[in-house]
């Protein structure tokens, strides 16, 4: 971003709407894909919006926090809850918003500004802009602008862990893919349709982008809320993934979560699973999917359930507009040959 339009400090006559109306119609610098400085394990988490992400990804970086490993966990849906679990219900300020704030001041923002620990996991939001105001994924653009600019690509992590929504197809959402910011993705699903869907959206993703010469693949799949019924692993064997984790249906840890209470520690009944899902990512590796069709994903669900054996009755004129379509009578002018 040219520095013409960095904001200075307050002054009589600054017209700080213009500078930042200018500044939000600014293409964003490009997204460096350097090595970081140590062998960082990147790993961009995808799932459609309340299957679970944010849950998932707080006891696991907990998890591996306790194992002896050093992890940052970056919220990167604008809703800024992916933190939440991690620090008992408490806001984490964003990136975006402190970034703003500390413009109009005249000031830098520095790692405190946005970064906080807890239970050894550092964690940090993207955030972004507020509802009707702006594009969410460009918003991610920037955010991770502004990361660059704080060093990302300097700091020493074992892990950094990106929570992205996965319903959203712009290509703000999807940059961990396209740049090859991120060596693997973990798909978050649960036995239903529509988180399968969202699923298979972010292996078609990462298909398309192998296609072009990317090199992210697709670690595995968590099942969340697994309630027996199966139809999340029959995805994950279509598509080709494995199965890294299954976390059950039930009571004890629907009450924990929404107590904002972490279960993956090793004194926690629940510390087991995610122990093994810590390991299980370690070792993965990033597999190229095998995208289903629309009818294949239907197909991994029971027709009464999805409506699979309907077949589509295309409407007529007459349908539209009540009354029996009239015969049109061409204007073409047919010359006869002298």
């Amino acid at each position: 971003m040219s520095d013409d339009l960095r904001l200075t400090p307050r002054s009589a006559g600054t017209d700080y709407a213009e500078i930042l109306r200018a500044e939000a119609a600014s293409e964003p610098d490009p997204v460096s894909t350097g090595p970081v400085k140590k062998d960082t394990q990147i790993i961009a988490i995808y799932g459609k919006g309340g299957i679970g992400k944010s849950f998932t990804l707080a006891n696991l970086s907990c998890m591996m926090a306790e194992q002896g490993k050093k992890v940052l966990l970056i919220g990167c849906d604008p809703k800024s809850d992916t933190t939440s679990l991690l620090f008992g219900g408490k806001a984490c300020p964003t990136i975006i918003e402190t970034s703003s704030k500390k413009k109009l001041a005249g000031e830098e923002v520095a790692i405190g500004d946005v970064c906080f620990k807890r239970y050894g996991v550092f964690a940090m939001e993207l955030g972004g802009p507020e509802v009707g105001r702006g594009c969410g994924g460009r918003g991610i653009i920037h955010g991770f602008e502004l990361l660059e600019k704080l060093g990302f690509h300097e700091w020493d992590f074992d892990y950094v862990l990106l929570d992205f929504l996965g319903d959203v197809v712009c290509g703000g959402f999807g940059l961990p893919i396209a740049r090859d910011m991120c060596q693997k993705v973990i798909v978050v699903g649960s036995n239903d349709l529509q988180s399968l869907y969202v699923a298979n959206n972010v292996c078609s993703a990462v298909e398309y982008f192998r296609k072009m010469g990317g090199n992210v693949g697709v670690a595995g799949m968590v099942i969340n809320r697994d309630d027996g019924t199966g139809e999340a692993a029959a995805f994950a064997n279509a598509v080709g993934i494995p199965v890294l984790a299954t976390i059950p249906a039930n009571d004890d840890i629907r009450r924990k979560s929404a107590n904002y209470q972490i279960v993956g520690t090793g004194t926690s009944e629940w510390g087991p699973l995610f122990s093994e899902l810590a390991a299980n990512i370690h070792g993965s590796v990033p597999n190229r999917p095998n995208p289903l069709t629309s009818d294949g994903l239907l197909g991994l669900f029971s027709s009464k359930d999805t409506g699979g054996d309907i077949v589509l009755e295309p409407a007529t004129v007459a349908d539209m507009c009540g009354v029996a379509e009239a015969e049109k009578r061409t204007l073409e002018v047919v010359y006869e040959e002298i």
